[in-house]
């Protein structure tokens, strides 16, 4: 078979030569040479102040004028901080003395109130009172508590043996011996040869049922009280 040519080579070849770096020729780049006119000059590379704006027509300053009647001319006065700091000292509360601890015979003291020997917190108004945030957090917990068993204590109820009324014993009862009078009639109606299979298959239903009816006949007859489970 013939070799496989893509038909997108061509186009393959175009983009890789259009895309070619510029820089990655043999030799150096080949740039334009400097023209000897433009040489460096004296003071060229010296600051320059900008160029005065010449004035717009129309922007003149204005003239100086006299103040007006209604002037007054801020008066500076000289404060004597001396007396002023004299005053604030006579008239300032004195400082009380500072406590201190000294626990070397060399002298060494520290301040008696940040090292936790002064008892300054069971001074405080609210020493021994619970945080209100410890106080909120108690009464959600309860009332969360409180939920929970309410939810439990309905849920029990939903799940509680029904208890089955007297009306609905008797209805029960007089329903179960009606059964059991028809399955009766039925036994009773069998042949009393039992030959074949389906015969004696049908005979031990009918027994098996009756069975089951005088069970429960004699369980519902011997307690009054029957309750029902919601399964």
């Amino acid at each position: 078979p013939l070799r496989y040519i893509s038909k997108y080579s061509e186009l393959v070849r175009r983009e890789a030569e259009k895309n070619k770096s510029q820089w990655k020729t043999m030799g150096p780049a080949k740039v334009a040479v400097p023209s000897p006119n433009h040489f460096l000059q004296k003071h060229s590379k010296e600051p320059k102040l900008a160029p005065k704006k010449k004035e717009q027509e129309g922007e003149k300053l204005l003239p100086l004028s006299v103040p007006g009647r209604t002037y007054h001319p801020v008066i500076r006065i000289k404060k004597n901080f001396i007396y002023k700091n004299a005053v604030d000292v006579i008239r300032g509360k004195p400082k009380m003395p500072r406590h201190f601890c000294v626990d070397t015979r060399q002298g060494d003291k520290y301040l008696l109130e940040p090292s936790g020997l002064f008892p300054k917190y069971i001074r405080k108004k609210n020493y021994g009172v619970i945080p209100k945030y410890v106080t909120q957090r108690n009464e959600e917990m309860k009332r969360a508590e409180e939920e929970y068993q309410a939810s439990v204590l309905e849920e029990l109820k939903k799940k509680a043996m029904k208890t089955l009324s007297e009306e609905e014993r008797t209805n029960v009862l007089k329903a179960l011996k009606k059964n059991w009078e028809e399955i009766n009639r039925a036994f009773q109606t069998l042949p009393i040869i039992t030959d074949t299979r389906y015969k004696k298959m049908q005979k031990e239903e009918l027994e098996l049922k009756l069975q089951q009816l005088e069970h429960d006949i004699a369980a519902i007859e011997k307690h009054k009280n029957i309750y029902i489970a919601n399964v």
